[in-house]
């Protein structure tokens, strides 16, 4: 087998990750392998032969290097599906999950004519971004604490929406936002800090804490939904991604706030979401 054909340097890197107890490894070298090459990654079957210059390889060898230290996939090619749309991430936000999508299919079922929607902790965008390509004529604002996540925010708005409408507030919760809302969604941080030994390398390493733990579920969350009641107009509704442990804990909290709520699972039969109205 060639050394330099890139038939050698998956074979070869695929075995190197397995070493180092990466799951998935096949998978992640062909996807980097495709990234650094701007070829999609069934074309890497017909190229199988295809010999790799000294500068691909280098490129290449860094990525997988990378890998082996359990440095996540989209943050070394620096972005990630989600929904029908591809978003840029960085160290700044979240990866966007699966369970978010499904946050979102839910949440399009409203009426969502002309209404005004706030992305709360928005992260990547992935959230308001999809709503806004999916229902063109809402208004869809973001706010996130953090000034770096914001700036991931606007650079996926500026790129996918293609505007430079100012949408953007760094807020703690919703308290440096101007105007009401008809709804607000959101994927806060839910994870407890005894749930930390359970997590993964990958998330634990190198995703960022603040958009991930909480240390108090019940305090962190009575803020939030108190601040989000404050801006939501008189039949608003709030939209959120919990952890299924305390669920039970947040309709107590919830009802200090809401009259109504509404528990949907996910696809795997955990009750993940939950709407106050």
């Amino acid at each position: 087998m060639e050394k330099d054909t890139i038939l050698y340097v998956l074979t070869k890197s695929k075995e190197f990750l397995e070493q180092k107890l990466i799951p998935n490894p096949r998978l992640d070298t062909e996807i980097l392998l495709s990234n650094l090459l701007n070829l999609p990654r069934i074309k890497l079957y017909s190229n199988f032969d295809k010999i790799l210059t000294e500068e691909e390889k280098d490129n290449y060898r860094s990525r997988i290097k990378k890998r082996a230290e359990h440095f996540p996939v989209s943050y070394i090619v620096n972005k990630k599906d989600f929904y029908k749309s591809t978003f840029f991430v960085n160290e700044s936000v979240l990866i966007p999950r699966p369970e978010t999508e499904e946050l979102v299919e839910w949440f399009l079922k409203e009426n969502l004519v002309n209404q005004k929607i706030l992305d709360l902790g928005s992260g990547s965008g992935c959230i308001g971004i999809t709503v806004k390509l999916e229902k063109p004529s809402v208004e869809v604002y973001f706010s996130d604490i953090s000034k770096e996540a914001l700036e991931v925010t606007k650079k996926n708005y500026d790129e996918i929406i293609k505007s430079e409408e100012q949408v953007f507030f760094e807020s703690d919760f919703c308290e440096s936002l101007i105007g009401t809302f008809d709804f607000i969604i959101s994927n806060p941080p839910y994870i407890s800090i005894e749930e930390k030994k359970t997590i993964m390398k990958e998330v634990l390493d190198f995703e960022p804490h603040l958009a991930l733990f909480v240390e108090d579920f019940h305090s962190f969350h009575k803020k939030l939904l108190s601040s989000a009641k404050s801006k939501l107009n008189e039949n608003g509704k709030i939209y959120l991604e919990t952890n299924p442990l305390f669920i039970d804990d947040l309709v107590e909290i919830g009802k200090e706030f809401f009259q109504n709520f509404e528990i949907k699972k996910d696809y795997s039969g955990k009750n993940r979401f939950i709407k106050f109205y």
